[in-house]
């Protein structure tokens, strides 16, 4: 069963926007990121610029010092992709079946948790 907490650890901060990168959203589907991304490549019109992003090399070369369990992407000669909260959301349409509504759920409530803390951090100086 995934935790909010299994979220919470996969979730970048890239281009102002809070994102999981495609490999770690496979892991928190129990898929591969090649049907991931296959999903997306079958459903373009379920994500409009905004919802999805490539990283660039920089980006990517950045991400995989950064954080230790991208290390992977390391050898993989295509950037990954990005999903934005938008792009979560619409990829849980896409996604059938016991974990997929389980770990949509959590991402939800990850996201939400993100917005009340970054309002709290906001309403500080206040």
């Amino acid at each position: 069963m995934i935790k909010i907490e299994d979220v919470q650890d996969k979730v970048l901060q890239l281009r102002n926007e809070n994102v999981i990168i495609d490999s770690d959203v496979a892991t928190l589907y129990g898929v591969e990121t090649r049907e991931i991304n296959q999903a997306v490549k079958n459903n373009p019109e379920k994500f409009p610029d905004g919802y999805i992003f490539q990283l660039s090399k920089f980006e990517k070369n950045e991400v995989i010092k950064i954080f230790d369990n991208l290390k992977k992407l390391k050898y993989n000669p295509v950037p990954p992709y990005a999903f934005t909260e938008r792009g979560l959301y619409m990829l849980a349409t896409i996604l059938k079946g016991e974990q997929a509504v389980q770990t949509t759920l959590c991402i939800i409530e990850t996201f939400v948790k993100i917005r009340e803390l970054a309002r709290t951090v906001a309403a500080l100086p206040q």
